[in-house]
C-alpha cells in the first residue's frame, strides 16, 4: 500500500481542530528576518499567509525592512548609523525608509495577489492608524524613530470586513503629522492588541527562546506568560530576544490569546506551528486552562 496518500491525510486531518478552532479569527503575522530577503522563503511564507485566508483565518501582515533600508541608504553614499540597536534617522534617512518600506509593502502585495487573493498595502499613516512621539534611546535622540501611543483599527477592521488582506508597514505620524519609522515588532504587537488578534507570530532569525541560547537542545516549545516574565527579570537572555519577548508579554497581558516566535528559515514554519500538535517554534500563553483549550 501506498502510505504517501495517507500520510497527507493524516496532515490535513490534524489540522482539522486548528482550523475549526481559529475559524474567523485574526492573525497577526510579523514579517521580518531572512524569509524577507530569501526570494524562495519568501514565497514559502505567502503562501502560508494565503491558505491560512483561504481556511478562514482572518490574517494581517506587518513587516518591516531594515536591511533593504540599509542597502538603500548605502546605495546613496550615506552612512547607517545605530545607538543602542535602534537606526538613528535624520531626515534624508526618514525620506529614504518611507520609500523603501512602502517598495516592500508593494511587493508583497503583488506576492499575495498573484495568489489569487486581494491584499491592500497601507502604512501606520493610512487612516490615522498609528499615532506615535518621538521615541529616545537611553536619553538620546535618534531622529524621526517612533513609539507607539496609539492605534486606530478602524481601516483594519473595514479591510477585513470586505475579504481584504491587509498588508501594514510601520510609518507612523505625530501630533504634528510628522512621518516617524517605527520598530515592526512594536507595531505588530500594538496592532495585535489593538485588533484583539487570536495570535500574533514573529518570523525570526532564531529557532524559539532557549533556557540556554548555547544548548540547542533547550528550546521551549511553551511557555506561560509568568514564566516568560520571569525569564525577562532573569537578565539571561540574549539582547535581540529580550525586547521582543516582553512585546509577546505585553500583547498576551492586552488580549492577544497566543504569540509565537517562529523561525523565518524554516520553510512553511507558519503552517507547522500553526496547524500541528508539536509545532516547531516557541508559543506563549495565559494560562494551563489556555493550554489545554489550545492544544498547541
Amino acid at each position: 500500500m501506498n502510505l504517501e496518500p495517507m500520510q497527507k491525510a493524516a496532515v490535513l486531518i490534524e489540522a482539522l481542530p486548528y482550523i475549526q478552532r481559529f475559524n474567523r479569527k485574526i492573525v497577526v503575522v510579523k514579517y521580518g528576518g531572512s524569509a524577507m530577503v530569501d526570494e524562495e522563503l519568501k514565497k514559502k511564507v505567502i503562501q502560508d499567509v494565503v491558505l491560512l485566508k483561504l481556511v478562514g483565518f482572518k490574517p494581517i501582515i506587518v513587516h518591516g525592512g531594515g536591511k533593504e533600508i540599509s542597502r538603500w541608504v548605502g546605495k546613496v553614499g550615506m552612512e547607517p548609523h545605530f545607538i543602542n540597536g535602534l537606526r538613528v534617522t535624520d531626515e534624508p534617512t526618514m525620506e529614504i525608509a518611507e520609500m523603501v518600506l512602502n517598495k516592500v509593502n508593494k511587493s508583497l502585495v503583488q506576492l499575495v495577489n498573484e495568489l489569487g487573493i486581494k491584499a491592500v498595502g497601507i502604512s501606520g499613516k493610512d487612516g490615522m492608524m498609528l499615532k506615535c512621539h518621538k521615541k529616545l534611546s537611553g536619553g538620546q535622540d535618534i531622529g524621526y524613530v517612533g513609539e507607539i501611543d496609539s492605534v486606530d483599527p478602524e481601516i483594519i477592521h473595514d479591510l477585513l470586513e470586505k475579504d481584504f488582506l491587509p498588508i501594514i508597514c510601520p510609518i507612523g505620524y505625530d501630533e504634528h503629522f510628522q512621518s516617524y519609522n517605527i520598530n515592526a515588532d512594536d507595531a505588530a504587537c500594538a496592532i495585535a492588541r489593538a485588533v484583539q488578534a487570536e495570535k500574533l507570530a514573529f518570523l525570526t532569525d532564531v529557532e524559539g527562546v532557549y533556557k540556554d541560547f548555547e544548548d540547542k537542545d533547550s528550546l521551549i516549545s511553551e511557555m506561560e506568560v509568568d514564566e516568560a516574565q520571569a525569564f525577562v527579570d532573569s537578565g539571561s537572555l540574549g539582547g535581540g530576544m529580550l525586547p521582543k519577548l516582553q512585546n509577546c508579554i505585553d500583547a498576551i497581558k492586552n488580549g492577544v490569546s497566543r504569540v509565537h516566535i517562529l523561525d523565518g528559515r524554516i520553510p512553511h514554519c507558519l503552517l507547522l506551528e500553526i496547524f500541528t500538535d508539536k509545532g516547531i517554534g516557541t508559543a506563549i500563553y495565559n494560562s494551563k486552562e489556555d493550554e489545554r483549550y489550545y492544544h498547541g
